[in-house]
C-alpha cells in the first residue's frame, strides 16, 4: 500500500502484502460485512495482504497518517505516475495530479475493493476500510480518496514525460510509451502463455497456485482469490507466506544450501518415515493463520536427522501448496497441465519430490524471468494492438504418486 498526500508525496512506508500486522483489522471487517457479502462484491475474503485491511489498520493506528491520505495506490501505479512525470511539485514536471494514478485490473483486484467480474470499485467497502470515501465516486467532497483508474490491459497509460536514466547507463527516452502494467502472479501467467486448463505453482520465497479461468470464480471460503489476470479473464489464486523461506531457514540449520539440502533430501524416504514439517515461519496466509508458527512433529530417534530434516522440509513446503491446488480445482478450475516455476524449482529434489506429493505430471519450463516475459508480451499488445505467443520450453517431470505424503501433512497440519 502505497498512501499519497495532497501535494503527492508517500505518506509513510509502504506496507507489504505480507505485513501481518493488519491481520486484526481483515477479522475485523469480515465480521462487519459477512463472509459471502465479501466473496459476492469481491470475489475474495479479507485477509492480512489486501490493501483495504491495510488501510483499516491504518485507520485505527496511525491516524494521523490516514487524515493526511489523498490517494491511495499500489507499488507498480506509483511508478508508472512517476514515470510519466507526476509527482511532488519539486520533483516533477507535471506535479501532484493525483487523478492522472492508473493502475491494471489485476492489481486492482488484490485491493478488496475493486470487484473482477463487474470490473469496477466498490466505495462503500472503500469507505469501510478507510472511514473516507472514494474518489472519483464521490467527486467534490473535499474528504475524499482518490483511487487509480484501471486502464484495459491493451491500453497505455500514457508517455514518458522526460529521459530517464536506467541502471547500466542506459536511457529511455521521452515519449515512450508507458503500458497498463500488472502484478507479479498475472505476469508470470501471460510470460508463461497459461490458457484455461493450465496452473503454475511458483516457489519463491512465498508461494502461489494460480490458473487462469475464463469462468467466474468465487470461493465462499475464502481460500482461493478470484482475482483478474492480464488479459480480461480471471486469475484464480492461492497465496503463502511460507516457500522457498522454508528451504532457506532449514538450509541455515543444516549449513547446508539449497542444492546440498535437497541431496540430503532424497537420502530419506518419501514421508520422511513420519518426521512433518509444517512450515508456518511467518504465519500463514492461506490457510490465514497470521499468528502461527512453524511445527516440527514425528521426532523419533530414527528421524531426527539431517537427511529426515531435510526431507521434511521440502515435503512440508510442496504440501502446503499441494492444499492451494486442491482448493483451486474445487472452484471448478481444470488442471490438464501442472507448471513449476521460481527459483526453488530448479532444484533436482523439488522436482521429484512435486511429482510425488501433487501424483501427476510435473512441467517444469526452462529458468527465465517469466513476470518480465508478460510485461514484455502487454507491452507488444499495447503498441500493436495483438497479444504476441512464444513457446517456452519445458522439462516433463513423470508423475510418482505418494498420497500418504499428502496425508499425513494435512494430519499434522490440523
Amino acid at each position: 500500500m502505497v498512501a499519497l498526500d495532497a501535494d503527492g508525496r508517500v505518506v509513510r512506508d509502504a506496507l507489504l502484502w505480507n505485513d501481518v500486522r493488519s491481520a486484526d483489522a481483515a477479522a475485523q471487517m469480515v465480521d462487519e460485512l459477512g463472509q459471502e457479502a465479501w466473496v459476492a462484491r469481491t470475489g475474495l475474503v479479507p485477509v492480512a495482504s489486501f490493501t483495504g485491511t491495510k488501510l483499516r489498520w491504518l485507520r485505527d493506528a496511525e491516524p494521523e497518517n490516514a487524515a493526511r491520505v489523498a490517494a491511495v495506490a499500489l507499488p507498480h501505479d506509483w511508478l508508472s505516475w512517476r514515470l510519466r512525470g507526476y509527482g511532488p511539485a519539486d520533483e516533477s514536471p507535471l506535479g501532484p495530479d493525483l487523478d492522472a494514478l492508473a493502475t491494471d485490473a489485476s492489481d486492482a483486484s488484490g485491493t478488496g475493493y475493486w470487484d473482477p467480474v463487474r470490473r469496477e470499485y466498490d466505495p462503500e467497502l472503500f469507505e469501510l476500510a478507510l472511514g473516507r470515501p472514494m474518489r472519483p465516486a464521490s467527486m467534490g467532497d473535499d474528504d475524499a480518496v482518490v483511487v487509480p483508474r484501471v486502464v484495459a490491459p491493451d491500453e497505455a497509460m500514457g508517455t514518458l514525460s522526460t529521459d530517464v536514466e536506467l541502471p547500466g547507463g542506459a536511457v529511455a527516452r521521452s515519449g515512450l510509451v508507458v503500458g497498463a502494467g500488472l502484478g507479479d502472479n498475472a505476469g508470470a501467467a501471460l510470460g508463461l502463455g497459461l490458457g484455461p486448463g493450465d496452473v503454475a505453482v511458483s516457489l519463491g520465497t512465498s508461494g502461489t497456485v494460480f490458473g487462469v479461468s475464463d469462468a467466474e470464480v468465487r470461493d465462499p471460503s475464502g481460500t482461493v482469490a478470484g482475482f483478474a489476470d492480464g488479459t480480461g479473464s480471471r486469475l484464480p489464486i492461492v497465496t503463502t507466506l511460507n516457500a522457498a523461506r522454508v528451504l532457506e531457514v532449514i538450509g541455515g540449520l543444516l549449513g547446508v544450501d539449497h542444492d546440498a539440502l535437497g541431496e540430503l533430501a532424497l537420502q530419506a524416504p518419501a514421508g520422511a518415515d513420519g518426521l512433518v514439517l509444517v512450515p508456518y515461519f511467518v504465519g500463514e496466509r492461506t490457510p490465514n493463520r497470521p499468528d502461527a508458527t512453524a511445527s516440527l512433529l514425528g521426532m523419533t530417534p530414527a528421524t531426527t536427522d539431517r537427511a529426515h530434516l531435510a526431507r521434511a522440509a521440502v515435503e512440508g513446503m510442496l504440501c502446503a501448496l499441494a492444499d492451494g491446488l486442491a482448493a483451486v480445482q474445487d472452484t471448478g478450475v481444470t488442471v490438464e497441465r501442472l507448471l513449476l516455476i521460481g527459483g526453488a524449482a530448479r532444484n533436482p529434489a523439488v522436482r521429484a519430490v512435486a511429482a510425488q506429493v501433487f501424483g501427476r505430471d510435473v512441467l517444469v519450463p526452462e529458468p527465465g524471468e517469466y513476470v518480465a516475459a508478460g510485461a514484455a508480451k502487454q507491452a507488444a499488445w499495447a503498441l500493436t494492438g495483438a497479444l504476441p505467443t512464444w513457446d517456452t520450453a519445458t522439462t516433463t517431470v513423470p508423475s510418482d504418486p505418494h498420497p500418504e505424503v499428502l496425508e499425513q501433512y494435512r494430519a499434522a497440519a490440523r
